[in-house]
């Protein structure tokens, strides 16, 4: 009987649920999808590996922590005897030397345009071998048969409208090599979205490697030994000294690191889901809480035939778990279109992954289920205990849900305690000085203030509905009374509703203000500190000294100034610990006339004769102070005892790094050691006009297009780019907790209508016009949006401000409030309230006077 009721009752109100279950299919949608789509891509990606691993990969040796930032400039090599000894080991078939290096360009010499992508997938040159398991073949042309020939793979000469016979320069540190493409290579199974450059092996040592040697040698067996006993034997022959894997252990650590790029991709799309869960939470509470109002007389009558609270309970929940299967159901149906989305963004971007491949596992229904009925059933849950609760006598009445006088106390006093110690934890984290403190403390102010507005919504509605409706009256007459006091009449109702649109615009002001410091910090730092009047970066490739030359030649140039990172330097403290730190050795000039750091104590000028610069939070995390003695290790056993001679302030360009003068640097580290120059600075000369010469430089240096060669004001739009990339990721989000935002408004007003049907059509018989009709639900649309966006408005601002706080001496100095964003968002409200408003307001118009009068 039970089941029966709930049924009919959901089928009795199909409608009112539909776009509930928008919310509901929104959010298992984009679940289902993520997982689609990591499954396909770790599947694709498996299959490619499987097919194309060798049996035993013989590597150098891992190189130390020291040596990490050398192998990156010179790629670790395995001598060539090494291959005859792997091919002599027992079961061994095949035994190939490779060489395959990362550090290398391909540039169009024809149009000095990069070949290959520019940013995510790598750009890979090595020697063309014949193996049992190549992963691509020759479909044109010829492999490469002298040092003047190069293999391209068939999608980077597709993108770069290369073929046969053209001309492509492979440039590294060695200098710019120009070959002639003698064959395209197709993969024959999924391209890892790389572009793939081949030489003959002679060719590939001397130009890539700069001697006779190979980065790896891949071991093929004849299928009478195991990989392990490959392995084994392999290690005996060879020696401990080297990394020898097996094609699973190759497996694994190929696939580790293609995951390791999916998961931003994966862990944003959880986001939109996660986002569009709590949104479509708020919907479903509301949705329930007015069918359970309608249908007081109803559940009275339930009771009144012996019903019971659990009964009655059970009932709504049957109807809540109907939707939470029927959404979730559509919602994995909808994740699979997510997937092709997903698919086609890749394949945008050179990785080739096909549709026919999806992998839908158990993973995917097990998420999708549990999501779409669990957040129904908790949603549905607050109204189903109130509905429980209507004795029979007072449903039968028509009186509607219980008095809630103590409860409403309870809730007020929970929301401002709530929002008041998550506001304390706010203040508390824009104080603190380690912004890991501060982002535990504004972590904890985020969840509470949220909670807190959530909780505080019904008693903030009651009061700031009456002063925002307060013109309304004036201005629209009845019309503007009705709907001010139809957005008061449920509080509850009224901040449920409004709560959705709240998260959203919260997110957006709160984007907003972060953006808005950091774009205007680093403008202002950079207006502060920086001298030279152009950065050139070298990108993935390193900077030559042919570059160098071109630069200082450029007429309009003064001087040019470079840098180079020690990134695994280590500072030995006077106690004996050692402390890791970026560590940066520049020319005198970089502080002299390029660079004005603010310093907190001591001299900057010290670092050129022979002292080390620190910053201020280093210094005191380790206790250092100007004048003590420290022990510099630069690595591979180089080490030097320098003072430090200044502590620059922290939050400043320089707040984070440690600086020591090129020529102290080169006393202990032999040049071959030192790490290569990839930014380096020119500054203009006197009365030079700066945009004519970085005209100049830019025609000087086109053909080397890896480079990238900015102004000051250059910068300033580089910098915000960067940050618009994470912004707009945030956007999409709070796109999409909006658009779910305005469903929940559209079905508040629409279930709002039948609610009243009745008293729509006593005001249509006293004489309120049908445009008045419309006008009045419209504006109470408006009332409850704008509502929203002041409670989002508010919460934004102060998220924002803490993080400002939080961020303050890692180079968010100035705090900057987007006043053009917040009143944008401000008219959007009203905008989205007109618009959620258009068919409940035609459907209430359209009503018969009578028919609404009569209904019961």
């Amino acid at each position: 009987m039970l089941l029966k009721t709930s049924l009919r009752s959901f089928f009795a109100h199909k409608g009112r649920m539909a776009l509930s279950l928008i919310a509901v299919v929104l959010s298992v949608a984009f679940v289902s999808g993520t997982l689609v789509f990591s499954d396909t891509a770790t599947s694709t990606f498996d299959k490619l590996f499987a097919a194309t691993a060798s049996d035993v990969s013989v590597q150098p040796p891992k190189p130390a922590e020291d040596d990490e930032q050398q192998a990156a400039v010179k790629p670790p090599t395995v001598p060539v005897a090494l291959a005859e000894q792997i091919a002599a080991v027992p079961g061994v078939k095949k035994a190939v030397g490779q060489v395959m290096v990362g550090n290398a360009i391909l540039i169009d010499p024809a149009t000095n345009k990069l070949v290959g992508p520019t940013s995510g997938a790598p750009t890979l040159v090595g020697n063309w071998t014949d193996t049992p398991r190549n992963p691509l073949t020759v479909t044109s042309g010829h492999v490469p048969q002298n040092s003047g020939e190069l293999v391209l793979d068939a999608d980077t000469a597709k993108k770069a409208k290369l073929g046969l016979g053209a001309r492509i320069r492979v440039e590294n540190a060695g200098g710019k090599h120009d070959f002639t493409i003698a064959g395209i290579a197709t993969f024959t199974a999924t391209n890892p979205g790389a572009a793939l450059a081949f030489l003959d092996t002679p060719t590939a040592q001397q130009l890539l490697l700069g001697e006779p040697a190979y980065t790896s040698v891949e071991a093929f067996g004849d299928g009478t030994r195991s990989n392990d006993r490959l392995k084994a034997d392999a290690v005996a022959k060879v020696g401990g000294g080297y990394q020898v894997k097996t094609a699973a252990e190759q497996k694994e650590e190929s696939t580790k690191q293609i995951g390791s790029g999916l998961d931003f991709m994966k862990y944003a799309m959880l986001g939109f889901a996660f986002v569009s869960a709590i949104v479509g939470g708020f919907l479903i509470i509301n949705t329930f809480s007015m069918l359970v109002a309608q249908r007081t007389r109803e559940i009275g009558l339930l009771r009144a035939v012996g019903g019971s609270r659990r009964q009655v309970n059970r009932s709504v929940l049957v109807e809540a778990l109907i939707l939470g299967v029927l959404g979730s159901t559509l919602g994995v149906a909808a994740g699979l279109g997510v997937a092709l989305g997903l698919i086609k963004l890749m394949n945008a971007i050179g990785m080739d992954l096909k549709a026919a491949d999806l992998q839908i596992g158990p993973d995917v229904f097990i998420a999708g289920y549990a999501l779409g009925i669990v957040v129904t059933l908790v949603a549905a849950w607050f109204p189903a205990r109130r509905a429980s609760r209507i004795s029979p006598m007072a449903a039968l009445r028509d009186h509607g849900t219980p008095a809630e006088g103590r409860a409403n106390l309870v809730r007020s006093v929970v929301g401002l305690l709530m929002t008041a110690v998550g506001g304390g934890a706010l203040v508390l984290g824009a104080r603190s000085e380690k912004a890991a403190t501060g982002g535990q403390y504004l972590g904890l102010g985020v969840v509470l203030t949220l909670v807190g507005f959530v909780v505080l919504g019904p008693l903030l509605a009651s009061a700031i509905v009456r002063v925002l409706g307060a013109v309304l009256p004036a201005l629209f007459g009845p019309s503007g009374k009705l709907a001010q006091r139809n957005a008061m009449r449920n509080p509850r109702r009224t901040g449920a509703t409004a709560a959705a649109l709240m998260i959203g615009l919260a997110l957006v002001i709160a984007s907003s203000v972060f953006s808005s410091s950091a774009v205007t910090s680093a403008s202002a730092q950079i207006d502060k500190s920086v001298g030279v009047d152009y950065i050139i970066s070298g990108g993935r490739a390193e900077v030559t000294q042919e570059m160098l030359d071109i630069v200082r030649r450029t007429p309009g140039i003064d001087h040019v100034t470079t840098q180079k990172g020690f990134q695994a330097a280590k500072v030995q403290l006077p106690d004996g610990q050692k402390a890791k730190t970026g560590l940066d050795a520049v020319p005198p000039a970089f502080f002299g006339t390029d660079f004005r750091p603010t310093v907190k104590s001591g001299a900057v000028e010290s670092i050129g004769r022979g002292s080390l610069g620190i910053g201020e939070a280093f210094a005191k995390d380790h206790g250092l102070k100007v004048g003590d003695q420290v022990t510099v290790d630069y690595g591979r056993g180089r080490t030097q005892v320098l003072p430090v001679g200044v502590v620059f302030a922290k939050g400043e360009l320089f707040g984070n790094g440690s600086f020591v003068d090129m020529d102290t640097m080169a006393k202990v580290v032999p040049a071959a050691e030192q790490p290569p120059v990839d930014t380096f600075f020119a500054k203009a000369a006197s009365g030079t006009d700066v945009a004519k010469t970085l005209t100049a430089l830019q025609d000087g240096l086109k053909e080397y297009p890896q480079l990238t060669v900015k102004d000051q004001a250059g910068y300033k739009e580089l910098v915000q780019s960067q940050i618009n990339t994470l912004l707009y990721l945030i956007y999409g989000l709070v796109a999409l907790s909006i658009t779910v935002a305005v469903l929940g408004v559209v079905n508040t007003l629409a279930l709002s209508v039948v609610e009243r049907t009745r008293e729509i059509g006593l005001l249509r018989a006293i004489g309120l016009s049908r445009r008045q009709l419309r006008r009045m639900i419209r504006l109470e649309s408006v009332v409850i949006a704008v509502f929203g966006a002041v409670l989002g408005t508010g919460l934004g601002l102060a998220w924002g401000v803490t993080v400002q706080g939080v961020l303050r001496d890692q180079g968010l100095a100035t705090l900057s409030i987007p006043t053009t964003t917040i009143a944008i968002t401000l008219v959007s409200s009203v905008v989205i309230g007109l618009v959620a408003a258009l068919v409940p307001a035609f459907r209430a118009g359209r009503m018969n006077v009578l028919a609404a009068i009569a209904t019961d």
